[in-house]
């Protein structure tokens, strides 16, 4: 039986998250140590442990949750989600907000927590029943454009709501999340490439529109009428000169790159970090990682985190479900997208926008999601071999959406 088990658990993804933790708690403790303000360090790496173990419980009860529960219940999850990231409008943190001037942090009595970070594991079970269902009631009376269409109809259906609250919300950084995870699934769908070349097309008119808005007055004065604020153009013109403005609005993505430069080759080592940067054991946490370990401990980190992307594919390879492949590439295109933003703002490739990195920013409500982001990966893996084992046969009226 031990043996069986085994074969039926994917350690291999579960090597990448287990090492990723380790690091994060290593430059967890780097950051606060650095801190100048003199931060209770045992005390918040005792957070981030309950943190870790509230995230590893919530792991392993995604894991166990049945497949046809999850079919049967994403609509609920996504609607409770979406109740939460709507309750923002009364309840917000006030605290939170005048830090951050955003409306991003929901404040229930003692607790606060950012419902946003829920609504993206909402968003991919319910994008991945909707595409599973349309793709298996293609009308074949209709074309293959107009079936396309359908199906982004009622993609659009359910993620306009998420992206206008979003915008409510000001958090530009994670409506680019729930895009990443859309266009995910949009193409693993198999959707026209007449549709996708339309809309790269689109997107590529938008963005340039919104570089001659970002980048005229008269551009400028129409986006603050849309509620754009000043910060995000600051954001712009740090992004492209840093260091123009690295005793202003720029410190931060200065001292960011600086830190990482000052790493050379092997860095500094974890207790001689010099470069304050603010919020690095958050947004710039990858910034210990170079200053403290250089190029090659930030290789090796890249390598760790193309590792466990590299599993997440294998998963959806040999799932060979619909159901599974389109859960596990929203799980994807989640983890690429934190990934890459958030590195890639570290070194100064992209704008700030407030996106941590998974595993390693400091713990909370995104890190909580990582580890169930995690188990529905590993639920997707497991559960293929064990539905025939555990799931009752009254209980199998949607098996023929998750299984061919």
């Amino acid at each position: 039986m031990e043996k069986e088990q085994k074969e039926l658990m994917n350690y291999a993804l579960l090597l990448p998250v287990f090492l990723l933790i380790i690091v994060g708690f290593i430059v967890q403790y780097g950051a606060f140590e650095a801190d100048p303000t003199a931060v209770n360090t045992v005390g918040l790496l005792k957070k981030q442990l309950l943190w870790t173990v509230i995230g590893t419980i919530g792991m392993l009860i995604t894991l166990l949750i049945p497949l046809s529960v999850l079919w049967k219940s994403a609509p609920f999850i996504y609607g409770f989600s979406l109740l939460f990231m709507l309750l923002l409008v009364w309840y917000y943190d006030p605290v939170m907000a005048s830090i951050t001037s955003t409306r991003r942090w929901l404040r229930l009595g003692p607790f606060s927590f950012q419902p946003s970070e829920f609504m993206k594991i909402g968003y991919i079970l319910v994008l991945a029943m909707i595409v599973t269902t349309d793709r298996r009631r293609n009308d074949p009376s209709k074309s293959v454009v107009k079936n396309d269409i359908n199906l982004l109809l009622k993609m659009a259906a359910v993620s306009l709501p998420v992206w206008g609250l979003m915008f409510y919300q000001k958090d530009f950084g994670t409506s680019l999340v729930f895009l990443s995870i859309f266009m995910g699934m949009l193409i693993v769908s198999g959707c026209s490439w007449k549709i996708l070349g339309t809309g790269v097309g689109l997107l590529s008119l938008l963005g340039g529109s919104a570089i001659l808005l970002i980048f005229t007055e008269w551009g400028q004065k129409l986006l603050k009428l849309l509620h754009f604020q000043a910060y995000q153009f600051q954001r712009i013109e740090v992004w492209l000169n840093p260091f123009d403005y690295a005793d202003s609005i720029g410190y931060q993505q200065a001292r960011g790159i600086t830190a990482i430069g000052s790493g050379g080759m092997f860095g500094k080592g974890l207790t001689n970090l010099e470069v304050h940067v603010p919020v690095r054991e958050s947004d710039m946490i990858f910034t210990v990682v170079g200053e403290a370990y250089g190029f090659v401990g930030s290789t090796f980190l890249l390598l760790l985190f193309f590792y466990l992307i590299y599993q997440m594919l294998i998963c959806t390879m040999n799932a060979n479900k619909e159901f599974y492949a389109y859960v596990t590439t929203g799980v994807i295109m989640y983890f690429l997208f934190h990934i890459i933003e958030n590195i890639g703002a570290a070194v100064g490739l992209l704008p700030l926008t407030g996106i941590p990195l998974p595993f390693l920013s400091q713990g909370g409500t995104a890190y909580l999601a990582n580890f169930i982001a995690v188990g529905l990966v590993l639920s997707m893996y497991d559960q293929k071999k064990w539905l025939e084992k555990y799931l009752p046969s009254k209980q199998q009226s949607n098996k023929k959406y998750i299984e061919d």
